[in-house]
């Protein structure tokens, strides 16, 4: 199958593409995105992908689905947790800036675009790539969380000291297969602020991510 993705992921998932699930889960999108509203746009469904090498990627944060509520919806571009210039920031991005000033200092910047972070070498994965409009988990279940999981294990075994950031209950269930001895792995409490106060402020992600990177001869990531 021919899938539309940058082509360092196209060779490292080719075998993926050609799954008999894979086959299926395209199937079901086409038809969903046919009859339904559904997000991200489907020329961004591996936007995440195409502004994130294979061989640039240094960090993975990992994301559940894609916004689908009002206001929202329209800012997903397929990089999780973040939106287009010009759109509110959701719930969640905004405790995610308010941990990074805290943790680095940076202001809170203007845009809920995250697309500078991706171009530096952060994948900003969701673990289902696609969702219908006011609809969360609509899409689950489709073969989504099957090839989310093939492409860490592939980073996984594939890299070397990479960073992967989980936060909540879900991205850490995802990522316990993860090799330990080889990358570094941050987990807390999902940036929702029904749980933000209960350990993902003060857990200094980013500072720690990038004391890695540095020890390991990585270029920082400018948050």
């Amino acid at each position: 199958m021919d899938v539309k993705i940058e082509d360092s992921w196209k060779s490292v998932l080719t075998e993926e593409f050609e799954k008999l699930y894979f086959g299926k889960l395209t199937e079901f999108v086409h038809n969903e995105y046919r009859t339904h509203t559904v997000f991200p746009p489907a020329k961004l469904i591996f936007n995440a992908f195409d502004q994130c090498p294979f061989d640039q990627l240094k960090v993975v944060i990992l994301g559940q689905d894609p916004y689908h509520g009002p206001g929202q919806a329209h800012g997903a571009h397929g990089l999780c947790f973040s939106v287009n210039e010009g759109v509110d920031f959701p719930p969640s991005l905004r405790n995610i800036f308010k941990e990074l000033n805290g943790d680095v200092n940076k202001p809170i910047p203007t845009s809920g675009s995250l697309i500078d972070w991706a171009k530096q070498g952060v994948l900003l994965l969701n673990a289902t790539l696609t969702v219908r409009a006011h609809q969360a988990g609509s899409h689950q279940k489709k073969g989504w969380e099957e090839f989310t999981d093939a492409v860490i294990h592939r980073i996984n075994e594939e890299k070397e000291h990479v960073v992967f950031i989980l936060w909540g209950s879900y991205a850490i269930r995802k990522g316990e297969f993860i090799d330990r001895n080889k990358h570094l792995v941050l987990t807390s409490v999902h940036p929702s602020p029904l749980s933000a106060s209960r350990g993902f402020f003060g857990n200094k992600h980013f500072s720690k991510t990038n004391d890695f990177l540095v020890a390991h001869q990585q270029k920082p990531i400018i948050w």
